[in-house]
């Protein structure tokens, strides 16, 4: 049967490679879709463990995804939050985001010396501090992908900056520019989006937590250990995320469905005559039905074989073209991928395989 399985395929080489190459873009699609959702959800948690912080302190309302929700409160609280138990020290700051460009990103505005305070400072691959109000930082990753040095002008909300320093990536967004500026330029004068607490023992975050909902005037406001705000960072957590992924995979599965379905259709249609040599030689039903599914298999492990392949060329190139962005093929949904195209593509060659075995062998040897 395994001969005979190799020496179909290999007799039909076009059909045999539409059906692999569309497995395999089936297995790369969900593998670097899922893999692309993921890396920029983890590249976000772990930026945000970076800046040091143990606490962050957010108005009512906030969302949990960094960068949409403006800066609705006045950085006075960051006064009344210092004067609270434990407290090290807090860092106001305003996290905008910028579609322009052709990319989203997330801008913060900070206040550098209390910033720096959570985490001990950037670390400056080249450059130094921001001195004036249109100085920037940028990471090395942003540095890299749009070739900018220490004394480029780049353009960022309509308003151009110096770049003052490049740091080493890690330490929550990718731009920094001064809080004042950023402040001015959206219209938000004394407000700040978040505020960033030192603890003096991170085990202290309860108490803390417990004491600011105390406060008159903040017993709505969002209150989060980096911790607990890292444990919720989940695809499930994440609105819409789950479904996206769905969607994918929904998608992904009617590709290898249809075409192996054309393919075995085609196939069965075409070795009529042979199905009825194989019947008349004493072959069964289960047979007949065993040989069409253990070519669809064939097909879908080649398919799966090609589509890592792809996955792992894919994550590199993209790495290497956008050095912003992280794809994290994961062994898990390497698995995944595979069981989902194998049942895919066994799913669409049922029907023909059944019709192969409901084929009179009488009818079929007088097939031409």
């Amino acid at each position: 049967m395994n001969k005979m399985i190799i020496s179909n395929l290999v007799q039909r080489p076009i059909r045999s490679l539409i059906s692999i190459t569309a497995i395999a873009v089936e297995v790369t699609l969900i593998l670097v879709i899922v893999g692309l959702s993921m890396g920029i959800l983890n590249d976000s948690k772990q930026r945000q463990s970076g800046i040091g912080a143990d606490v962050m302190v957010k108005p009512p309302g906030s969302s949990n995804l960094m960068g949409v929700s403006g800066a609705p409160v006045s950085v006075k609280v960051a006064d009344i939050l210092r004067k609270q138990p434990h407290v090290v020290a807090v860092s106001p700051v305003i996290t905008q985001l910028n579609t322009g460009g052709g990319s989203v990103e997330v801008l913060y505005g900070i206040d550098q010396p209390s910033f720096e305070a959570m985490s001990g400072g950037f670390h400056y691959i080249a450059g130094g501090p921001m001195t004036g109000p249109d100085d920037i930082l940028v990471d090395d990753f942003i540095a890299s992908s749009q070739h900018l040095k220490v004394g480029d002008t780049t353009e960022v909300l309509n308003h151009k900056f110096r770049v003052a320093g490049i740091v080493e990536n890690g330490k929550g967004a990718r731009k920094f520019m001064p809080l004042k500026t950023v402040q001015e330029m959206i219209g938000a004068q004394g407000k700040a989006s978040i505020f960033y607490v030192k603890l003096d023992d991170p085990n202290n975050a309860p108490q803390f937590v417990a004491a600011v909902k105390k406060i008159p005037g903040m017993e709505n406001y969002s209150v989060q250990s980096i911790k607990e705000w890292l444990s919720l960072m989940t695809p499930d957590n994440i609105p819409g995320f789950s479904a996206f992924i769905n969607v994918v995979i929904g998608v992904s599965v009617c590709i290898g469905f249809i075409v192996i379905f054309q393919s075995m259709y085609t196939a069965v249609m075409e070795r009529t005559r042979e199905i009825g040599i194989l019947k008349s030689m004493g072959a069964s039903k289960g047979y007949i039905v065993r040989l069409i599914l253990q070519e669809s298999f064939a097909l879908a492990i080649a398919g799966i074989l090609l589509g890592i392949v792809i996955s792992y060329a894919s994550a590199y190139g993209i790495r290497t073209k956008i050095s912003t962005l992280r794809v994290f093929v994961q062994p898990d949904w390497v698995l995944k991928a595979a069981i989902i195209a194998v049942v895919g593509a066994l799913l669409g060659a049922i029907y023909p395989a059944f019709r192969a075995a409901q084929k009179d062998p009488i009818d079929a040897l007088a097939y031409e």
